[in-house]
């Protein structure tokens, strides 16, 4: 019985690789063998949710002897369910659908290609999305910045991001912080970070000192890194290639976290900047002092600590501060999530914001 088990497995993985690929059927030292699955069996097979599409109904026969063949390992033995491993990558740890192709990051292609850029009319100072069908509509109707930065204008010059965080982006960075995937930002949420910062082109200065959002002390340690730092190592990688000619100096010991702070998500957007005052000091105000500074991080959501640390950076003499993010929650998706975000969410954060300008 154990035996059968074993040689259907095998001329199941032979025959379907050798629809793929004729080497893989003389490296295992398999003879070519009918596929086992009837052609109705893989038609009736549906791509599950975020899989790639294939080129034709091999990909559906993938999936199908994915699942028979991990769900018979333990029958199967050892030998065979590491070849199983070996030949079959894991799941995609985004969407949980069997992979048909290797990923580094373990990441389907499908999921990978959800992580596009945004498309709504932005704030242009913040990156918030403004509700308007276009930008020359928002223009003609003197709508280019949100209400929030009208009110109370941050001491950033600007803010930009790439990706929407949701779904597909918000899983990735929850890899990289949660599960210490790095391979997540080295393989793919460095390149949304590298193309945030070609945003600032022809705006920002090509000659930047890059300064992460730090962590505090006792949280990088727990974690083993700052996300914000492997993120802007990810994306300087990236755009040393694209644009040699610019000169991006990382200096993450410039700025530091003096005071843990609680969870901001838990905090409306007043809470958020009252509980992050004086819990950021630069360290060594030279490296800054009359240059521009790059300021990253994984995500902005209200713009609380983008704000703070951009305070706290000019007033240490820095000449422009600009935000660079993998992803921007935008106002529909944080008042759903954060107290006091529903009527007003400007009202709170501009009265505290401007009473802060004069201390």
């Amino acid at each position: 019985m154990f035996g059968s088990r074993v040689r259907i497995a095998a001329a199941a993985v032979a025959g379907l690789y050798c629809r793929q690929s004729a080497q893989l059927a003389l490296l295992l030292a398999v003879p070519r063998v009918r596929f086992v699955f009837s052609s109705e069996s893989v038609k009736d097979v549906q791509l599950e949710s975020g899989g790639p599409p294939g080129q034709y109904a091999g990909a559906a026969g993938w999936r199908a002897v994915t699942r028979v063949l991990r769900s018979s390992r333990t029958a199967m033995g050892g030998a065979v369910a590491d070849l199983v491993n070996v030949i079959f990558p894991s799941d995609c740890r985004v969407c949980g659908a069997p992979m048909v192709a290797l990923s580094k990051a373990q990441v389907c292609e499908a999921c990978v290609a959800c992580v596009g850029a945004q498309t709504d009319v932005l704030c242009s100072r913040c990156g918030d999305a403004l509700g308007m069908e276009s930008a020359r509509f928002a223009a003609g109707m003197g709508m280019t910045e949100c209400t929030m930065c009208r009110l109370a204008p941050p001491e950033f010059a600007k803010a930009v991001a790439f990706a929407v965080y949701d779904d597909e982006v918000r899983e990735m960075l929850h890899l990289l912080k949660f599960n210490g995937m790095r391979r997540v930002a080295d393989h793919i949420l460095g390149d949304s970070m590298a193309a945030a910062i070609l945003k600032l082109e022809g705006e920002a200065a090509n000659d930047l000192v890059v300064v992460p959002v730090p962590l505090f002390a006792s949280r990088q340690r727990s974690r083993g890194f700052n996300q914000a730092e492997v993120l802007a190592e990810a994306g300087l990688a990236r755009l040393r290639r694209l644009r040699p000619e610019w000169k991006l100096r990382m200096s993450p010991g410039v700025l530091q976290r003096v005071r843990d702070t609680r969870p901001l998500f838990v905090l409306d957007p007043g809470a958020r900047r009252k509980s992050l005052r004086g819990a950021f000091r630069v360290e060594r105000a030279d490296e800054i002092r009359g240059r521009e500074v790059l300021l990253v991080d994984d995500i902005l959501t209200t713009g609380a600590t983008a704000r703070e640390c951009a305070r706290v950076l000019m007033r240490a003499g820095a000449s422009k501060v600009w935000v660079a993010t993998v992803a921007r929650a935008q106002a529909e998706s944080v008042r759903g999530s954060v107290n006091g975000f529903v009527s007003n969410p400007a009202g709170s954060v501009a009265r505290w914001d401007m009473k802060a300008a004069v201390n």
